[in-house]
């Protein structure tokens, strides 16, 4: 039986696509911080996170196979300052390198914006980088899109694995799936996601000021027959601006929360405890399940070159 943390766990995503294929693998530990997603982490997998991982000394931890971590990624996201090392939460990888280098597991599988791979000239990753080779790890990464996943949502994430040994890995291939958004959508949907006469008001009016300023920000309008969508933040709950869905007689509508679920390729019998908005914050910050899975299936082919069954 493999067994593995989830760092960083915010709602289980990634605990969720690796378990999908490491059929298995039990979690023997936990860490997330915010209190609404260990809310969400508990009514999906019976098992309470511990709190805040800076607090958390290595030797509490159980001995485990495989670290999982979507450490935190606004540091060295577009939408964020992108102050990388200089914002404390840049700063969680160490935390990661912390427990590696105490409890020294077999692999990991860690997953962040994919902005961190050029950040600061790609220095920061670079270290990151650095510090894992000098742990003794083999590390491989590369960006990959949920929509190449069965996903329709065009989302970008910089994905890294390791091994303590030289094994083959690669990552997965698209799976050329054809995806829309309607694929998503549910039938009946609620007025209340309907957006206010002047919110749409404003979302023009800021779109037509940027694109006077030659900018290209501004919202973004989908039907059921588009492809994909942009990628779901966990600003979402603001505005929904990223991603607004036509409302036939009506002004745009936002997602409801059971389709940003879906949007990250949750199943609907994944239970949603929270209000709207920490629904949508949930989902903005996790991962594509169908893309961690598919990933986690390539690490199970060389994980079994390490600790053949």
């Amino acid at each position: 039986m493999v067994k593995f943390i989830d760092l960083f766990a915010g709602i289980g995503g990634i605990r969720l696509g690796f378990q999908n294929a490491f059929k298995d693998s039990v979690c023997v530990f936990a860490s997330e911080i915010d209190k609404f997603a260990i809310k969400t982490y508990e009514a999906n997998y019976n098992h309470t996170p511990s709190g805040d991982i800076t607090k958390i000394n290595t030797a509490d931890i159980p001995d485990f196979d495989i670290l999982l971590a979507g450490f935190p990624c606004q540091p060295f996201s577009q939408a964020g300052l992108g102050l990388g090392f200089n914002d404390d939460r840049g700063n969680m990888f160490f935390e990661i390198e912390r427990i590696l280098k105490a409890k020294r597991p077999k692999a990991f599988l860690l997953e962040n914006v994919k902005r961190l791979a050029t950040h600061d000239k790609g220095q920061t990753f670079q270290t990151m980088l650095n510090h894992l080779k000098d742990l003794g790890y083999y590390t491989h990464y590369k960006v990959l899109n949920a929509k190449d996943f069965g996903v329709p949502q065009n989302r970008e994430r910089l994905i890294i694995v390791g091994f303590n040994t030289d094994v083959e890995f690669n990552f997965p291939a698209p799976l050329n799936i054809v995806t829309k958004v309607g694929d998503i959508l549910e039938p009946n949907c609620d007025d209340k996601y309907t957006i206010s006469d002047k919110l749409w008001a404003g979302h023009q009016l800021r779109k037509e000021r940027n694109k006077s300023l030659g900018k290209g920000f501004g919202y973004s309008l989908f039907n059921a027959n588009s492809p994909y969508t942009n990628t779901i933040s966990a600003r979402y709950y603001k505005d929904g601006s990223e991603i607004l869905i036509d409302n036939p007689g009506k002004n745009p509508r936002k997602l409801t929360p059971r389709e940003a679920c879906r949007l990250q390729g949750f199943s609907d019998d994944f239970k949603i405890v929270v209000s709207d908005p920490q629904a949508y914050k949930q989902f903005g910050n996790s991962v594509c399940v169908p893309l961690i899975t598919q990933v986690s299936i390539q690490m199970l082919n060389s994980y079994l070159q390490i600790s053949p069954r």
